[in-house]
């Protein structure tokens, strides 16, 4: 009999073990679940929202860095803002992202994006604005968007670094399609 129970039990306990979960580019859903699992920042609740919650939890700033979030603030077209995860930084005014939910594919959003071409729109040259490559229009939508800044994924306080994920970037992304989508109008 305890052979029985063991061997159901393992056969319970393995397949669960097994999986490690669908790679990060299958995802399909919102962009804060998303960004959490991509770059480890275990921050919860709208977009927006991300920037207050990081004081005093996580080191924040305005310069990109791969793996640091950058925070959409909420707008007329983002009510609950956007997060999306710094993949690349290509030069100082462009970085490529990696997010969901943002660019319609096959006529539905949610899907992953990996390495999309994000430029610093603002005035300032301190990223507080930002325009976002669109799929639909293939190359960067005609909006600003204005942005809080980068969470980091290193604690403010003792506690565990954040991890972003392994396939936040691609093997060759197009660099130069970044800067001509960025500097050539």
């Amino acid at each position: 009999m305890r052979c029985v129970i063991l061997s159901l039990t393992l056969s319970c306990v393995a397949p669960a073990t097994a999986m490690a979960g669908p790679p990060l580019l299958d995802y399909v859903g919102e962009c804060v679940p998303f960004a959490r699992a991509a770059s480890g920042i275990q921050i919860y609740g709208d977009a927006w929202t991300w920037w207050d919650q990081a004081a005093g939890r996580y080191r924040r700033g305005e310069t990109p860095r791969p793996g640091a979030v950058i925070v959409f603030a909420r707008s007329a077209r983002l009510p609950l803002g956007h997060v999306a995860v710094i993949s690349r930084v290509v030069d100082r005014r462009v970085v490529l992202v990696t997010h969901a939910n943002w660019s319609r594919q096959n006529g539905e959003r949610g899907h992953a994006e990996q390495d999309v071409t994000l430029t610093d729109a603002s005035p300032d040259n301190d990223w507080s604005a930002v325009k976002v490559w669109y799929r639909d229009r293939d190359g960067l939508g005609s909006t600003t968007y204005p942005t809080y800044g980068f969470i980091y994924g290193v604690p403010v306080a003792d506690g565990p670094r954040a991890r972003a994920a392994a396939d936040l970037t691609g093997r060759s992304p197009d660099y130069v399609g970044a800067l001509i989508d960025s500097y050539v109008r």
